[in-house]
């Protein structure tokens, strides 16, 4: 779900397009594959600096859809995140492919024929099947891939922990939290983690394991009072700095 600059609302489906409320507006207007938006399923909304609403590969200008395919260079159709960061590039996840960028800079927008460039760690090797992506507040972009979590800062991929990174914020000290999978390739033990922003750039970072548990960790956020709000598979926490509130446990007692 996505609230646009404009007030609109988007909302995308797995298997049925794309939901559209306009702002002031109670009604929502439905786009299907059929329709000529080339959506039928969208797992991620991105607004860029354009005003462009993207779902996965297909983007909406305002008045059009286009949808991207490998048969225009794009590496993936099967887009599970994407971030425009401070300097105009966009970077594009792909669901159990890998991971891409896309230089604004250099055309404006994303065209046909233009070349996708996908990104290797200092072996050679592709990130593959990213699931979180995030740019720092001095410009470093930070993502969670099968292999743990990497920091790029703008000339050199560093991996930052063997842990995985389902979902990455930056908090407002500068911390970086992360939910995912100690041993990723593993995934049977899932943990909220902070990696101490005096320590983030030490070759070996601070990371302090908030908590673990077997069933997945997933969402994250940080809330107006600096507490952490995680979800799981079977309920939704708050670590306040001291404490853990589990509310599936407060609901079930009451």
């Amino acid at each position: 779900m996505l609230e646009d600059s404009q007030g609109n609302l988007w909302l995308a489906s797995q298997d049925s397009g794309v939901y559209y409320q306009p702002a002031g507006q109670t009604g929502f207007k439905h786009f299907k594959a059929k329709d000529g938006t080339g959506i039928s399923s969208a797992l991620h909304i991105y607004e860029d600096s354009a005003g462009n609403i993207w779902f996965g590969a297909s983007r909406y200008d305002g008045e059009s859809f286009r949808t991207f395919s490998t048969k225009d260079g794009f590496p993936s159709n099967n887009i599970r995140l994407l971030l425009e960061d401070k300097t105009g590039k966009l970077w594009f996840g792909a669901q159990g492919e890998n991971m891409f960028v896309y230089d604004t800079r250099l055309n404006g927008e994303v065209e046909q024929g233009k070349t996708f460039t996908v990104l290797k760690n200092k072996d050679g090797k592709p990130f593959n099947n990213v699931w979180s992506v995030i740019e720092d507040r001095n410009g470093n972009i930070w993502f969670g891939d099968n292999d743990g979590l990497w920091r790029y800062d703008g000339k050199t991929f560093t991996k930052v922990s063997q842990r995985g990174a389902y979902a990455i914020i930056e908090d407002k000290e500068g911390n970086i939290w992360t939910t995912g999978a100690n041993e990723p390739r593993m995934g049977q033990v899932w943990s909220l983690s902070r990696y101490d922003q005096e320590f983030i750039y030490n070759e070996t970072p601070v990371v302090t394991e908030i908590m673990s548990q077997r069933p997945a960790l997933l969402g994250l956020l940080e809330a107006t009072d600096g507490s952490i709000w995680f979800g799981s598979m079977i309920g939704v926490y708050r670590y306040d700095g001291n404490t853990i509130t589990d509310f599936k446990s407060k609901v079930d007692q009451q």
